[in-house]
């Protein structure tokens, strides 16, 4: 996901009319916003999303459920949400191994998904897949699988089988488990705590400080400070990290 802000670059483009405007952004909003909320099909789920205002503090705190790369008990936590179709998403999948590769044990990073079906087909099958490893062979194993996953230049029907193949899982168990409906739950409550914490797209992430100040990174950030379309400074992970590190 990335987010661009339109500069005019001439007083002519005032002359849009303000209603037309307003009209736009509301549609384009309330498209995005109701992205996760399409994920969820009645016909594998009878969850029903409740309906409360997006925040980014109804973010749901860390547990031993979730899938933890680093230390645990680290100052900062940084919460993904992520599709693992999603072209960002694999970019800023880098970025994060990288912010791991920096800090070591200050920092933890926590992947939650948030397959955005209706632009990516494959986004819950993959999502799916990761968790069957996790059910097989643990949290390692997720993190093996998803790390194969965003490295894949194409995707295929045996793409999926053959991953779990290559971290060592049974292919018989793993494809069992992809095959059933029993994952789709959790699936849906991944992406109930994305909506309600005011995921528009993806990846969209929660940094967690000491003291629980929450920040929110929109976009695949890069991991350096870097110079936007207009030339003005905007920050990297790196300097959003040493913020909550103070």
């Amino acid at each position: 996901m990335e987010n661009e802000n339109l500069k005019t670059e001439n007083n002519k483009d005032y002359l849009l009319p303000a209603s037309i405007v307003i009209a736009a952004l509301l549609i384009a909003g309330a498209w995005i916003y109701t992205a996760g909320l399409k994920n969820i099909d009645p016909k594998k789920s009878n969850q029903v999303l409740e309906k409360i205002a997006p925040n980014i503090e109804n973010v749901k705190p860390v547990s031993d459920d979730d899938h933890i790369f680093g230390n645990p008990n680290a100052e900062i936590k940084i919460i993904e949400f992520s599709d693992m179709e999603c072209p960002f998403c694999k970019r800023f999948h880098a970025t994060m191994k990288q912010a791991i590769n920096e800090y070591g044990d200050k920092v933890a990073w926590i992947y939650r998904h948030f397959p955005l079906e209706q632009l990516h087909p494959q986004a819950r099958k993959a999502a799916i897949a990761s968790e069957c490893a996790t059910e097989i062979g643990g949290n390692n194993a997720f993190w093996q699988y998803l790390d194969q996953y965003m490295d894949l230049k194409e995707i295929s029907e045996s793409s999926f089988s053959q991953i779990a193949e290559n971290i060592g899982l049974s292919r018989d168990q793993f494809e069992t488990c992809l095959n059933s409906d029993k994952i789709n739950e959790k699936i849906n409550s991944y992406i109930q705590d994305a909506t309600n914490s005011g995921a528009q797209g993806t990846p969209y992430s929660v940094i967690i400080n000491k003291n629980n100040k929450k920040t929110s990174i929109n976009g695949a950030l890069p991991f350096d400070d870097f110079k936007d379309q207009y030339g003005e400074t905007q920050k990297g992970v790196k300097s959003l990290i040493e913020e909550a590190l103070k």
